[in-house]
């Protein structure tokens, strides 16, 4: 496969196919990759049906768009059949990135080092296809347009990437299920690593006692009872369920705050209108969960849900009382037994502290990042520092769960 090293348009032409079925017939045939601009969305009738089969469909990437700015240059590629068709819509955006973001700290301190000569050393604009605040994924329905959707942006990307000004083209966060349609990247020239995993936890309990006994040691068990007991003795807490947290706003997002500032790893940061809209715009999808104690909110949970899933997106603690009432497992016993009660079958959460959720015994969900130089040259060099530059390797609790393995796997 070819990489396209000339392309100066906004549009790129592969040698499209009519439809679906006549590229399977044609493998070296593929759709047309060219820009759109939000405007261009308002008069696209693919984009209602983007991500569909998603719990971050359409709606959630508009409300990201709208709402989540830090110096994000959102934008869309279009892909486009031999009769003009619009098949597929892929977001993306473009940042200035930190490329030791994650890493050792005896790297960091090195890079600081020469920083203070060249301020932007191993930063780059960086064109991203995915999610600016959560994983990606390709807009496709079924595996063949999958590949086809892969295939035809490995083949055009790289022109674009120039286009928009961009030295490093990511793949960023795609989850397992794309892995085998994206395993075209490498001939690409892109280079795969695991990005910090989501986990989920199989809800196939009666109730929250059946998951204790079952899921969990006896030693966690006990331990568990004992802070609940605890908290129970120190505060009444009262949990409610909302779609919309437009009237709680002022007081949950201080919490979210809370936590974003103890993070070590960052990337986006929410704001007030974020979740304000995601639960205006997706009251289907969107659940915040809070827990009051005297009247005061004192954590807060916000929930995506989709078919037989409940994921997890952020949290928020008041931390005058957290540590003290146990609020984490709190949150996490409660949350599941409304999930069980519900009949959902998978409980998900997104990134990081992962040490609770091991105890819990959470599994892992890998993420992959696909990273590309635009100069044949540097990336060469990219792709043998690349393992260095790793997240994972550097957090030792995710090698303990029992699926660490996945992270690496081939498709």
């Amino acid at each position: 496969m070819r990489d396209s090293q000339t392309a100066e348009s906004d549009s790129i032409l592969l040698a499209p196919s009519k439809d679906l079925a006549a590229a399977q017939e044609r493998p070296g045939a593929y759709w047309q990759v060219e820009t759109m601009s939000r405007a261009d969305l308002d008069r696209c009738q693919r984009w209602p049906l983007a991500f569909s089969s998603e719990r971050k469909d359409h709606r959630y990437y508009e409300a990201v768009e709208d709402t989540i700015h830090q110096e994000f240059d959102y934008g869309y590629f279009a892909l486009r059949d031999g009769a003009g068709e619009i098949r597929a819509i892929q977001p993306f955006f473009i940042n200035d990135q930190d490329l030791i973001a994650g890493t050792s700290p005896r790297i960091m301190n090195m890079v600081s080092v020469v920083r203070r000569v060249w301020p932007r050393f191993l930063k780059m604009r960086t064109l991203m296809i995915g999610c600016a605040a959560g994983e990606g994924h390709l807009d496709a329905q079924d595996g063949m347009s999958r590949q086809l959707v892969a295939k035809s942006l490995a083949s055009g990307i790289s022109g674009h990437a120039r286009c928009l000004k961009s030295r490093i083209v990511v793949f960023k966060e795609f989850a397992t299920p794309d892995r085998p349609a994206l395993s075209c990247l490498e001939d690409a020239g892109f280079a795969r690593m695991p990005s910090m995993p989501m986990t989920r936890l199989r809800l196939n309990f009666t109730d929250y006692e059946d998951y204790l006994s079952r899921a969990l040691s006896r030693n966690t068990r006990s331990q568990l009872r004992r802070k609940f007991k605890e908290s129970e003795q120190r505060a009444s807490l009262e949990m409610r369920v909302v779609t919309d947290i437009a009237p709680y706003i002022d007081d949950i997002y201080p919490l979210y705050l809370a936590v974003y500032q103890k993070s070590s790893l960052h990337f986006e940061k929410a704001t007030p209108e974020y979740f304000c809209k995601i639960g205006q715009t997706m009251p289907d999808k969107a659940l915040f969960f809070l827990w009051f104690h005297q009247g005061k909110i004192v954590a807060f949970n916000f929930c995506l849900r989709h078919q037989d899933s409940i994921c997890s997106e952020y949290l928020g603690f008041d931390y005058s009382v957290a540590f003290d009432l146990h609020l984490y497992y709190v949150v996490a016993r409660d949350v599941l037994s409304w999930a069980i009660g519900s009949k959902y079958q998978w409980y998900c959460s997104t990134a990081l502290n992962y040490e609770p959720k091991h105890r819990l015994r959470h599994e892992l969900d890998p993420l992959d990042l696909h990273v590309k130089h635009t100069s044949p040259i540097f990336n060469f060099i990219l792709k043998r520092a690349l393992p260095y530059l790793e997240p994972t390797r550097y957090d030792k609790v995710l090698q303990r769960f029992s699926n660490y393995s996945d992270l690496h796997a081939k498709p």
